[in-house]
């Protein structure tokens, strides 16, 4: 099998097979091309350890983050762990490599003050669509993608919730608080007397299409100056702070993780964090060496 039809091979079994995410697919087809063009249409049972490092030295030579190489050498060990099973190659010539140490970062959080600037009404033409849009995103904790990819059928306002399709196409069913259920209301009533009937998206855009990430992305960082909010917001940033603001009003961690659509309790973790306050007073409640004697 040479490396070009192997490649197209697998992010085809990665779509279908695997129910990878678009953006799972898109960045580990990057990365592949990539690799092809650095050591050529060859056979896969051709390419040795010696290629993978070469291709690693050469991305870090060009300025790559260390976390962009960790998903370079992991988009090569999954292709190559197809290629082992398809018998394109005999072994995974990146095992034994490691990633680069990644510079652990605190999320960003924004202040609970400069979301609700976002939510503040502007004489945008789109305001009530963008108002509904971010209070789901942030008033429900959804990623970009999740908030983009619902349905008006994905929708029950009497029951205060939402069926969400989550990474690899996961459903969970979230819960909404009063207030978004009340802006997704004048929403979608005024949706319906202009949206044709069989346009299934919840978010349009101008032409009455699907609305993109992309195009959300640009929404914010107008908002943002329009109602003088942070203009480094972005929907991660919503995200992060929609964990870190419940965290910090007493939600259980793994209420927490449920209402993200997590599957590890680890991933959670890294999208919240607490203030040295905020960790002496948990450690003054529960731990027995903080418990004085009388």
């Amino acid at each position: 099998m040479q490396l070009k039809a192997g490649i197209a091979h697998y992010l085809q079994q990665l779509a279908d097979v695997r129910l990878a995410s678009p953006h799972t697919v898109s960045s580990y087809r990057r990365d592949l091309y990539d690799f092809l063009r650095h050591c050529g249409d060859r056979p896969v049972a051709g390419i040795g350890r010696e290629q993978v490092q070469d291709w690693l030295v050469a991305s870090h030579a060009a300025g790559l983050a260390p976390s962009s190489l960790a998903r370079r050498l992991s988009s090569l060990r999954g292709f190559f762990e197809a290629g082992v099973a398809a018998g394109w190659c005999t072994a995974n010539v990146t095992a034994g490599l490691k990633p680069p140490k990644q510079r652990k970062r605190l999320p960003r959080a924004m202040p609970p003050e400069q979301t609700s600037l976002l939510l503040h009404r502007t004489d945008a033409a789109s305001d009530i669509r963008d108002r509904a849009l971010l209070a789901v995103m942030y008033g429900c904790g959804l990623r970009v993608s999740e908030t983009v990819g619902l349905n008006l059928q994905d929708m029950d306002l009497d029951a205060a919730e939402m069926r969400v399709l989550g990474k690899g196409r996961k459903e969970r069913v979230t819960p909404m608080p009063a207030a978004v259920v009340e802006i997704v209301a004048v929403y979608t009533g005024q949706r319906l007397q202009h949206a044709d009937p069989d346009q299934p998206a919840l978010f349009l855009n101008r032409r009455g299409g699907r609305l993109t990430a992309r195009s959300v992305q640009r929404m914010l960082k107008e908002r943002a100056m329009r109602t003088g909010a942070d203009v480094s917001v972005t929907p991660h940033r919503l995200r992060h702070s929609f964990a870190t603001h419940l965290l910090a009003g007493d939600v259980d961690l793994r209420a927490i993780q449920e209402l993200l659509g997590h599957a590890s309790l680890s991933t959670t973790e890294r999208y919240t964090h607490l203030d040295i306050h905020k960790l002496t007073e948990v450690y003054d409640v529960t731990h027995p060496r903080a418990k004085r004697k009388g």
